[in-house]
């Protein structure tokens, strides 16, 4: 950070709540001391998905939802290398706020991590396909059989039985393998990193993480998150007990492929993690402590629109009495969320739609309560 932004009243907030994407991407604040990671090898930019931002957040420019206040917590967020926790009534566009600090910022494809009540920390960090591998050996020393059956002399170099073991009753002997043998399966092959193991590789820019509703976990994953967040990276107990130095895994990137050493993952940069709650259970203390808090409110009657014209492209005629009796009904107390009115407005300016008599039954459906339960 160079003296003028440091003196700037501004300079030190990269994030402003626009979702514009950037000509370039800006640089982020260096971290503090203890906030500081050497994980290696470095990997890769990682994939865009702009797509995926579209859905979310619609090709329009994004109107700020954020007051000051909050935009100053996502960047404190960002110049601390802390996760946000953000708390809101559900359908709010807590998790949209992923999408929005990705695009701004120039950091590529979010990391969804939806949690129910059976996940748990590993989910996250690695999958190993026990089973594929354990098939895939079988296949593998089928294969030998054959070859070896095939072999006229009965000789050929010398191939390595998988996982240093001796060879079981049956097995071919690997020194008459032919030299046309396949070799054997490579543990790295079946092991596919999670989102959040994903997002803590070490990436010369952080990853953007979702952690979606993590509210509706079991009780241990917020205390088992602890040790992860605080040192921004785990073991692959697989990997760590296998004789190669390193492999060549699977992320949760489409096609994604990452280098990992001596079983061991730590991040460069710390990602951005967001982690939504709908409030409907309290956290430790322990983890609060590593979060920010942020809560989102439901947006105002002007950003209403601006949402319905950057998701539409265009402000449909009627939308602003939709918008109107969208917010009336929050305002009297019902549990309503922004896909609601989203959907009522592309659905009441559709062609050929009529809005009165039995289509009112329709929009009056599509706005309904959502905390009455149908």
């Amino acid at each position: 950070m160079s003296a003028q932004e440091q003196t700037s009243p501004n300079g030190w907030r990269v994030f402003h709540g626009t979702g514009r994407p950037p000509v370039a991407p800006p640089p982020l604040p260096q971290a503090p001391p203890w906030r500081r990671f050497l994980g290696t090898p470095p990997q890769p930019a990682p994939p865009d998905e702009p797509e995926a931002a579209v859905r979310r957040l619609g090709p329009g420019d994004v109107t700020p939802q954020l007051g000051p206040d909050e935009i100053d917590t996502v960047n404190a967020a960002l110049l601390l290398r802390r996760p946000l926790l953000i708390t809101g009534p559900p359908g709010i566009g807590k998790s949209t706020l992923a999408y929005v600090i990705s695009r701004e910022l120039g950091l590529g494809r979010v990391l969804e991590w939806s949690i129910v009540s059976r996940t748990t920390l590993r989910d996250g960090l690695y999958v190993h396909d026990a089973m594929g591998r354990a098939q895939a050996i079988a296949a593998w020393q089928a294969g030998l059989r054959t070859t070896a059956a095939r072999e006229p002399d009965g000789t050929g170099p010398a191939t390595a039985h998988p996982e240093g073991a001796a060879p079981a009753p049956g097995d071919v002997n690997p020194t008459v393998v032919s030299a046309h043998s396949q070799l054997p399966p490579v543990l790295g092959d079946f092991i596919t990193l999670g989102p959040l193991g994903t997002a803590l590789l070490p990436y010369d820019r952080p990853r953007v993480l979702l952690v979606d509703e993590l509210d509706k976990s079991d009780i241990d994953l917020p205390n088992d998150l602890l040790h992860v967040l605080e040192n921004g990276s785990y073991d692959v107990p697989e990997l760590v007990r296998d004789a190669v130095d390193t492999a060549r895994v699977h992320t949760s990137d489409p096609t994604g492929r990452a280098l990992v050493r001596d079983g061991r993952v730590e991040c460069r940069e710390f990602p951005v993690v967001v982690i939504t709650s709908n409030g409907e259970r309290e956290f430790p203390a322990a983890f609060r402590r590593r979060c920010l808090p942020l809560e989102m409110r439901t947006p105002s009657r002007e950003q209403l629109l601006a949402l319905v014209e950057g998701h539409l492209g265009v402000r449909p005629e009627g939308t602003e009495r939709l918008v109107d009796e969208f917010v009336g009904r929050v305002r009297s107390g019902g549990t309503h969320s922004l896909d609601q009115l989203l959907n009522a407005v592309q659905m009441t300016t559709a062609g050929g739609f009529q809005a009165h008599g039995d289509g009112r039954k329709l929009v009056e459906m599509l706005l309904r309560d959502l905390a009455k339960g149908r």
